[in-house]
């Protein structure tokens, strides 16, 4: 084992040992930030709190070119984890703890080319990406920043992710009129009926889209993940409540989607609204999003960084993308791991990310 990759399982060891889940979202600007200020020599470090748990670090050493960003916090851990989750068990092939993947990794190793280089080198390192509340981003991106890329560590299994769907939630209620369930009802006189109606509506709309492409992605993936309303089998339901979701393509104008939702059958929902909203990566039109995802490919090239497939799951290198950066996703580990109990990271890929930003670095490229 390289001496790169020891310093960062090291690294690793500390943050994993640092609860930062998301739920609760506790997380002050002690403690993990505490172990960073300690180990980011020569660096101009400011942290700044945007509340509920979402803390920004950022820190820069001389006049870099890119911005390598990290997210800190992770998700709950899950009963099933055969040993603790914020101690790191390191295996012969592997790291194992929470967050190790997804994706305190890849902060480790940056923090570890910090202190093995002496090169230009800037890191946003926060706390909210599982929370479905971009305070930091959104925060960190009202002050402009002269940067030609800004790389997004996610797990990408080591290549250069260019393009991934957005995702929206959306929480929506059907009202109707409560009564005896034994008479001729009218379509508005159920709220389950009308949510049922729409259900079916929506799979429809779903389904005729399954044409669409970009980047090697094809179609609206779309979920319901909750249905709540009626009393009992012989009352006709009052209300009914309905939190689904969707993830569309770069390509796909979202309000129009969230307009033909709304609109799907009669009565419309009496109430409407998103919870979440993540733009996709590229950002814009498909001509703009199409630009942004050439240059991004440009630039991985450049670092020699190898480009891959384009991907199902949301990051916020969208957010970087629609605040007008060149930005990609690139880290180590595979996202079958992330979220699950013994979350692993493989040390054959944490080692290499390693040494490419350490080349990237290193030599000012």
């Amino acid at each position: 084992m390289d001496k790169l990759l020891q310093d960062t399982l090291t690294h690793l060891r500390a943050l994993v040992s640092h609860d930062t889940r998301n739920p609760p979202r506790t997380i002050g600007t002690g403690g993990i930030f505490d172990y960073l200020r300690a180990n980011l020599p020569g660096f101009d470090v400011q942290v700044t709190d945007f509340g509920a748990g979402a803390v920004n670090l950022y820190a820069v050493r001389g006049k870099p070119k890119y911005l390598f960003n990290v997210h800190l916090d992770t998700v709950p851990d899950s009963p099933h984890w055969t040993a603790s989750p914020f101690e790191l068990r390191v295996t012969e092939d592997r790291a194992i703890g929470l967050g190790a993947c997804d994706i305190k990794g890849a902060a480790a190793a940056l923090v570890a080319v910090a202190n093995a280089t002496q090169g230009d080198m800037a890191l946003l390192l926060s706390t909210d990406e599982e929370a479905n509340d971009a305070r930091c981003i959104d925060g960190f991106l009202k002050t402009p920043r002269d940067y030609e890329a800004v790389i997004v560590a996610e797990p990408t299994q080591g290549e250069a992710v260019l393009a991934h769907r957005g995702i929206l939630s959306v929480q929506m209620r059907f009202l109707g009129r409560a009564g005896h369930a034994s008479g001729d009802q009218k379509p508005s006189d159920s709220a389950l009926h009308q949510a049922i109606r729409w259900g079916a509506a929506a799979l429809d709309h779903v389904q005729s889209l399954s044409h669409e492409r970009f980047g090697g992605l094809t179609g609206l993936r779309f979920n319901v993940g909750k249905v709540e309303g009626g009393i009992k089998a012989n009352v006709i339901a009052p209300t009914a409540d309905v939190r689904f979701g969707f993830r569309p393509l770069p390509s796909m104008d979202a309000d129009q989607l969230l307009e033909t939702f709304r609109t799907l059958v009669e009565p419309h929902p009496v109430e409407f609204g998103e919870t979440f909203r993540g733009d996709s990566l590229p950002a814009g039109d498909t001509a703009t999003a199409e630009t942004r995802r050439l240059a991004a490919r440009d630039i991985a090239d450049e670092l020699n960084i190898p480009v891959g497939n384009a991907v199902d799951f949301w990051t916020e290198s969208a957010l970087f993308s629609k605040g007008g950066y060149t930005s990609f996703v690139y880290g180590p580990g595979d996202i079958a791991q992330a979220h699950t109990a013994d979350e692993w990271v493989a040390l054959e890929q944490l080692g290499h990310y390693a040494q490419t930003i350490h080349r990237i670095v290193d030599r000012g490229i």
